[in-house]
């Protein structure tokens, strides 16, 4: 099977954000650059898990509020895409914020779990892959009207340092219980 240049973009993408992915959890991991060790208790882990939840938030609601800010000032939209067929652009920005809601559970589902269950010395890896999911919904909102190489670092910069940290949770728990 012959690789289209589409796809060779897209890997590239994927694998750019791959590697800022792992270095942004080791990053957290390693050097707690938040000095998030010092924490005790559930209460301080809660407000790290809190303080991580807002950048992704706001995504969602900036979705949100262009669709529906787009959609007031379109004739043929103001009545929702469950009623119309929707124009091209709600159709975009409809897309948009679906892949912002999915890749937003999925992140405060690992957030919560990472920060109730992981060492304090390792919750530096939640804010900085906040950080990441911000960075990623900004180039892979830049970039989704251009196609498939120009969306997919955004939408993998948002999506691996989520998966990261649910793959090191699995990984950390298994161990705690074979050893």
């Amino acid at each position: 099977m012959k690789i289209s240049q589409k796809q060779v973009g897209v890997f590239k993408g994927m694998a750019t954000a791959m590697l800022v992915s792992l270095l942004t959890v080791t990053l957290g991991i390693m050097t707690d650059p938040f000095h998030f060790h010092k924490l005790e208790g559930l209460e301080g882990k809660l407000e790290v898990l809190g303080l991580s939840i807002i950048l992704p938030t706001l995504f969602l609601t900036a979705s949100i509020g262009r669709l529906a800010k787009f959609r007031f000032f379109s004739p043929e939209d103001i009545d929702g895409s469950g009623l119309t067929k929707g124009s091209e652009k709600a159709i975009i920005l409809q897309s948009l914020l679906q892949n912002t809601l999915e890749q937003l559970v999925i992140a405060i589902g690992a957030y919560t779990a990472w920060c109730l269950v992981m060492p304090a010395a390792w919750l530096s890896a939640v804010p900085l892959c906040s950080l990441a999911f911000a960075i990623g919904r900004l180039s892979f909102y830049s970039g989704y009207q251009k196609g498939a190489p120009s969306r997919a670092f955004g939408f993998a910069l948002t999506f691996y340092p989520t998966v990261l940290l649910l793959l090191l949770l699995v990984f950390y728990q298994i161990e705690k219980f074979i050893i």
